[in-house]
């Protein structure tokens, strides 16, 4: 059955396949994480990809297009979808989710599986799932060389005729076997038993057979209506049991109340609870467990391993890299690495060069004289070019100072997702930030927040479920100091005591761990289960990293540099109402009371919304020139290492978080702010602390 306002047509005797009105197949991409799904995709794609927001959610899937050079007609245009890595069609996380409702919703022409080679059952999980929801897939089985270098060797023929599908081994960094497998989507079938259904039966408990044979009569059958689903009511009855209560899927049960009537509906729900009520464990446990059976005896069936001893550079740091001791030796390498790289050349060398060097001294100056000399009107002029200008800031702050930090931190990243290593650090640190209701995958966001908050906010997506991200997003805006603002704090510092500089770190790093622990309880949702599969370190490829680099580069400038303008509007036109010296006013009485700082610490705290090293640069300057002592200067520090996060940050919250929580977070981060500070204030001095 075919979707209102697509079209039928037969293709190289494949029989009739949906495409749009405009004409266009589409192929999904679907894998477990780090398999080269990203490889294979700008293989078959090229240049023409789109990276976006999967809608409601901040989950990025990029779509492409394939161009196919007919015979005897024109090109014919494949839309391609790479969507997130997963491990499971039952969601646990909103990556998962989102993989799952695009097979249900966009109704795919093909779905191209890639799996790994050396983790064949993991691949065999979602091909069986897949075979069991009646669509057309092509199983890629990437990486064979290093499957190969493990002694295991695949018959990919057997496979093939067993799962009823396509089955092509491939090399994508090497673009081995690519060009095979886009001829395998696009061209016939070969005639050796693919395309057949997949002989591979699933042996359920007794009690979800029973379920599945009364649910499939309940279920509407495919009619083209916009609340069908385009897989097979045995794998949407199936999908019913598995989903979990308080598990955040939205889809299926919008679906379930759209798609039959109340008398079914609650008749499906009877059936459900009642096939809960045979199990001690949860059913997508039960129906998981089934289908991993299932994939280990398919794999025994294809999969052969003989015996080998060698051992290569990449499996013994493979090793190293999650061992207890020398692991953490690695961690502490690779997290120098990022800092210098992005902290010191990012964040310093290269903004030096395009801030002072070239904006400060050549573009602004130049596009001051420009707007005077064009422009009559003063109040235009300030908008543009002066001390809140969308030119003379904005566009400064966007491009001279955040875009090096920004893309030095994709070249790292790149880097160390193309190398394996990724997992392996969120092994490491799991055990740390399992104590703030986190788990190991924080620890990049909140390293890379050293370098820019605002950067690290948007990496905020690797993490699986909302909440995770809702709690990294609030500590890197209360509790992490962008490298600019770091280097200001460490210099003052230094000019104190080295007990001075052990306060606040202590102070700093408590309250993270503090409120971590206390809004693991306090925001709603569930937390992701902490499931990596160990990919072999290997060698990044530098054609792969440029790619991604490009790719995500583009959506910078797209996304978040509207913001910087947006921002720099709001302040102008706050700074003209006068409201920024009401808000100077109004605040200076708690400073100089609770905090016990002189009241002109109040500008710097302000300038620390706009820019955080801007604000610590005044505290600087204030202690520079005798007006705070010691004890002012570490609880001035500490204020505003906890302060509001700059503007950009905060736009950047908005727009991953949305503006309500966005919201939430100011409000609680800033009198949270002045309350540790003046705890601390009031005991250094009541316990009378002098620093030499």
């Amino acid at each position: 059955m075919v979707p209102k306002g697509a079209v039928e047509y037969s293709v190289h005797g494949h029989g009739k396949v949906k495409v749009t009105a405009a004409g266009r197949n589409t192929i999904a991409l679907v894998g477990n994480p780090n398999v080269g799904k990203s490889v294979v995709f700008g293989y078959l794609t090229g240049h023409y990809v789109n990276v976006s927001n999967y809608p409601g959610t901040t989950v990025e899937v990029s779509r492409g297009k394939m161009v196919v050079h007919g015979e005897e007609a024109d090109s014919v245009h494949w839309e391609v979808i790479d969507t997130p890595g997963v491990n499971n069609f039952i969601p646990t996380s909103e990556d998962e989710a989102v993989t799952r409702d695009i097979l249900l919703e966009s109704t795919p022409t093909y779905i191209l599986q890639v799996a790994d080679a050396k983790n064949l059952r993991r691949g065999l999980l979602l091909s069986l799932q897949l075979a069991e929801m009646g669509l057309p897939f092509v199983l890629c089985l990437n990486m064979i060389d290093e499957a190969r270098d493990r002694g295991i060797s695949i018959d990919s023929k057997a496979l093939a005729k067993v799962l009823g599908v396509p089955v092509v081994g491939t090399i994508a960094t090497q673009k081995v076997g690519l060009e095979e497998l886009r001829r395998r989507i696009t061209a016939a079938p070969a005639s050796d038993g693919e395309n057949l259904p997949s002989q591979v039966p699933i042996d359920y408990p007794e009690p979800i057979r029973k379920a599945i044979d009364e649910l499939i009569p309940l279920l509407p059958a495919s009619n083209g209506s916009p609340q069908e689903m385009s897989i097979s009511r045995k794998s949407m009855a199936l999908m019913l049991l598995a989903m979990s209560r308080g598990s955040g899927d939205a889809k299926l049960p919008t679906w379930l109340d759209t798609a039959v009537n109340p008398a079914i509906r609650e008749a499906i729900r009877t059936v459900i609870n009642r096939t809960r009520r045979a199990f001690a464990r949860s059913l997508s446990v039960e129906i998981t467990q089934a289908r991993m059976r299932a994939a280990a005896q398919l794999m025994d069936r294809v999969l052969q391993r003989r015996a080998t001893s060698f051992t290569s550079l990449s499996q013994w740091l493979s090793r190293a890299t999650v061992h207890p001791v020398g692991g953490l030796a690695f961690v502490a390498a690779v997290m120098a690495g990022m800092y210098y790289f992005v902290g010191v050349f990012g964040a310093g060398t290269l903004v030096d060069l395009l801030e002072a060097r070239l904006f400060g001294a050549h573009i602004v100056p130049w596009l001051t004289r420009a707007v005077e000399i064009i422009i009559p009107w003063q109040l235009l002029r300030d908008l543009l070019v002066g001390e809140f200008g969308l030119l003379s800031m904005a566009l400064s702050y966007s491009i001279a100072i955040v875009l090096p930090i920004v893309g030095t931190f994709f070249i790292a990243f790149g880097l160390l997702e193309d190398s394996g290593y990724l997992p392996r650090l969120s092994v490491m640190m799991n055990r740390v930030f399992r104590a703030m209701g986190l788990n190991g995958k924080a620890v990049l966001p909140m390293v890379l927040g050293l370098g820019c908050d605002t950067m690290a906010t948007m990496t905020t997506r690797i993490l699986d479920s909302r909440k995770e991200r809702r709690i990294v997003t609030l500590l890197l805006a209360l509790g992490v100091p962008c490298s600019a603002q770091l280097g200001v704090i460490l210099a003052m510092l230094g000019g104190i005591s080295l007990g001075a500089a052990a306060i606040w770190l202590a102070v700093v790093i408590g309250t993270v761990f503090l409120v971590g622990h206390l809004s693991a309880k306090v925001i709603a949702g569930q937390t992701s289960d902490f499931l990596l599969e160990m990919p072999p370190l290997r060698k990044p490829l530098l054609g792969n990293i440029i790619i991604k680099t490009l790719a995500r580069l583009e959506w910078y400038l797209r996304e978040a540099v509207p913001l910087f303008f947006l921002g720099t509007l709001l302040l102008f036109i706050m700074d003209h109402l006068a409201i920024l010296v009401w808000i100077e006013n109004v605040t200076r009485p708690i400073i100089q009371t609770f905090l016990g700082l002189p009241g002109e610490t109040t500008a710097a705290f302000i300038m620390g919304f706009l820019r955080r090293d801007y604000g610590a640069a005044g505290l600087f300057l204030l202690a520079r020139e005798g007006q705070l002592d010691t004890i002012q200067t570490l609880v001035s520090l500490v204020v505003i290492t906890l302060f509001m996060p700059c503007i950009a940050n905060l736009f950047m919250i908005i727009k991953e978080q949305g503006w309500r929580i966005a919201l939430g977070m100011a409000v609680f981060i800033l009198p949270f702010a002045l309350l540790v500070g003046g705890i601390l204030n009031w005991t250094l001095r009541l316990l009378k602390v002098a620093f030499p």
